[in-house]
């Protein structure tokens, strides 16, 4: 009975098992994945060379004392700016001001001897006809003359330096600019030559930017001018009045502007790269010498470009792409090649491009090529970004 019961029971399972495969599982294909899509912008752009550069000052001196002595005096707050002229130190004047006596003192005694020598020759002049003098007498006389006329010229060159010294002792700003801190105090012995730096002042407006161009950059640009007709070559690159624009560390946009200035005579073999220095206005006194900042060059005359932002490109080992939509709501593969950044944030796209294509912009991860998609329209830049003003 037990038995019977188990082949029934075996029986039910089989025939169940057998009857549940002849009905085949329904397929249900996911939806469309949603994307956002949008169409480049098509806009008037220059090409660029972007590098980073440090500030640096038009002038910079170390100020050093000419003379010895004690420092009596500081005449200027640290970190300050002084005027051309301005009394920075001074040395105690008083031993100077004795030798600067001392000098007029000796000149006035041989001027004496002069106006003294020079009569005693007239006298002999005249005694010498009548046998009154000598030749001897008048050689004597003229040579006094000569000796006195010769320490009159000293004197008054001891006194020049006399006076000179006594000026030095007065320690002013050579230039007009900011002043460092001064190393020495009042009551301190300074000794002339020495290699001792009082302080430093460096130039505030305008101020130089120093930047490196690299090899391939300058072929270009020498190429493209020659592609352009621009076959004259200023003896000054002052003339050409290309602009420059830099940002600081903590600024987004190129937002201070201003010329080239300066270009080495030869490539660095070591670097491969050329000096260049820029010029730039410094009226709110913002930049300091030694900043780090970001600068840009145009490359040529501006060109009609495509933008789209940087979130609907990929990289597919190294290459860059972008997925297109087509009329069927397709995904197509787009190999693109990239331009410059806009201050907008934008990237150029300068191959592979069109304007007008519909791009998607968000979702890429979820799209493969041919694959249909359900896109959905969205401005390429958010209207804030969109209003901003461009630099």
């Amino acid at each position: 009975m037990k038995r019977r019961v188990r082949m029934i029971t075996a029986g039910f399972v089989l025939g169940t098992a057998f009857g549940g495969c002849g009905n085949k599982p329904e397929v249900v294909a996911p939806p469309p994945p949603e994307v956002s899509v949008s169409q480049p912008l098509e806009r008037t752009v220059s090409d660029y060379f972007e590098t980073t550069g440090r500030t640096d000052a038009l002038e910079t001196v170390e100020v050093r004392a000419r003379v010895s002595g004690y420092l009596v005096k500081v005449n200027f707050l640290d970190g300050t700016e002084v005027k051309r002229g301005q009394e920075l130190f001074l040395i105690d004047p008083r031993p100077y001001e004795a030798d600067v006596l001392a000098a007029e003192a000796s000149l006035a005694r041989w001027r004496a001897q002069l106006r003294q020598a020079d009569s005693e020759v007239k006298r002999n002049q005249r005694l010498l006809p009548k046998g009154a003098a000598s030749e001897r007498d008048l050689e004597r006389s003229v040579a006094s003359r000569d000796t006195a006329a010769a320490e009159i010229q000293a004197s008054q060159a001891r006194l020049d330096r006399s006076k000179l010294d006594l000026e030095f002792t007065r320690v002013v700003a050579p230039i007009d600019g900011r002043v460092s801190r001064t190393t020495i105090t009042e009551g301190n012995l300074i000794e002339a030559g020495q290699s001792v730096v009082l302080t430093t002042l460096v130039s505030v407006d305008p101020v130089y930017v120093y930047f490196d161009v690299d090899e391939r950059t300058v072929l270009n640009l020498r190429q493209r001018r020659r592609d352009a007709g621009d076959t004259n070559s200023p003896s000054n690159i002052k003339e050409r009045k290309i602009p420059i624009e830099i940002s600081l560390a903590n600024e987004d946009r190129y937002q201070r502007s201003g010329l080239l200035d300066f270009v080495d005579n030869r490539v660095d073999p070591g670097t491969g790269t050329l000096k260049a220095r820029a010029v730039f206005s410094n009226t709110d006194r913002l930049l300091a010498p030694g900043l780090f900042v970001r600068v840009r060059m145009p490359m040529g005359e501006p060109l009609q470009a495509v933008l789209i932002t940087e979130r609907a490109i990929g990289t597919d080992q190294g290459n860059k792409f972008v997925y297109v939509v087509n009329q069927q709501d397709v995904a197509e593969y787009r190999a693109v090649k990239l331009g410059p950044l806009a201050d907008d944030g934008l990237r150029v796209i300068s191959k592979g491009l069109q304007a007008g294509e519909r791009v998607i912009t968000s979702g890429i991860q979820r799209v493969r090529p041919g694959l249909t998609v359900k896109p959905q329209n969205t401005a390429m830049l958010p209207p804030q970004k969109a209003a901003a003003p461009q630099s």
